[in-house]
């Protein structure tokens, strides 16, 4: 049977890739967020996942306003990132495992969860800024892909229990999933952060201790919010708060947290990087 290894967090603010591509990871504006990654360096060597299921959000390389699924996976055999208009380099190709996308997407079609199955998907800095932090300068990518999107673009939005529930769902089918394969749950964006409106530059300190907080104790805790409340509390991008919650859900019923990075303001967010193991 498969074995899930653990779970990474993170966010994936474009300009991170800037960053990276810059070589300023050690200037004292960005050096905070990366001081976060050498542990993760570290445990990912030490749990060699070779399969990652990553739980992120689309910014308009697949899908725009007039088409938006709530719930898509992934089910290609390789996924190629797209130019977005950042300025960033585009990132290796990612291979995929098509075995374990159908198996994931015909049990939560058994499970009642309408998805879009996506026999073809651009990832974005959503999915390649995350892997370009966790496996730096390697050659080609050390595990296949299995990629979630959840909307957190166009209303209306999944509810906080409903990517709960979702996470929850894929952690049951990997129980049915005959691979040896050791994998990894991926949830990247946020935390707290707003680019437009009035409330722009908008961040929230305390209601992203709360999610910290209660990440791997208490997921529960994180549905008590309306979409609605946590658009008021994290900012109409901090929404992105869903992948990491259906993440956890995916991880299983029991965490420990064993590392935490925790910083603002990059490029007005609230950055977080976060690893848990099953307990």
């Amino acid at each position: 049977m498969a074995e899930i290894v653990g779970a990474y967090f993170t966010s994936h603010v474009p300009a991170i890739g800037g960053a990276i591509h810059k070589g300023l990871q050690g200037d004292p504006y960005w050096k905070p967020f990366f001081d976060g990654f050498p542990r993760v360096h570290e445990w990912l060597g030490q749990v060699k996942p070779d399969v990652a299921i990553v739980f992120n959000n689309d910014h308009g390389l697949n899908f725009f306003l007039d088409t938006m699924p709530t719930f898509a996976v992934g089910a290609a055999a390789e996924y190629h990132n797209a130019d977005e208009g950042w300025g960033l380099p585009l990132y290796k190709p990612f291979a995929g495992h098509p075995e374990l996308s159908w198996h994931l997407i015909n049990s939560l079609v058994e499970d009642e969860f309408d998805i879009t199955t996506c026999q073809k998907m651009l990832v974005d800095h959503a999915l390649s800024i995350p892997f370009e932090l966790a496996w730096p300068d390697c050659e080609a990518w050390p595990v296949k892909l299995v990629p979630f999107g959840i909307n957190t673009v166009q209303h209306p939005l999944p509810s906080a229990k409903r990517c709960l529930a979702l996470g929850r769902a894929v952690n049951r089918a990997l129980q049915n999933w005959q691979g040896n394969e050791r994998i990894v749950i991926i949830g990247t964006g946020g935390l707290s952060h707003q680019l437009d409106g009035e409330r722009a530059g908008f961040m929230n300190q305390d209601y992203d201790r709360f999610c910290l907080d209660h990440l791997a104790s208490d997921p529960d805790a994180l549905t008590d919010h309306s979409i609605h409340e946590i658009v008021r509390l994290a900012g109409t991008q901090g929404v992105e708060i869903l992948n990491w919650i259906a993440a956890r859900g995916a991880l299983g019923d029991a965490a420990t947290e064993i590392h935490r990075n925790y910083h603002l303001p990059i490029s007005n967010t609230a950055a977080a990087t976060v690893l848990l193991e099953p307990a």
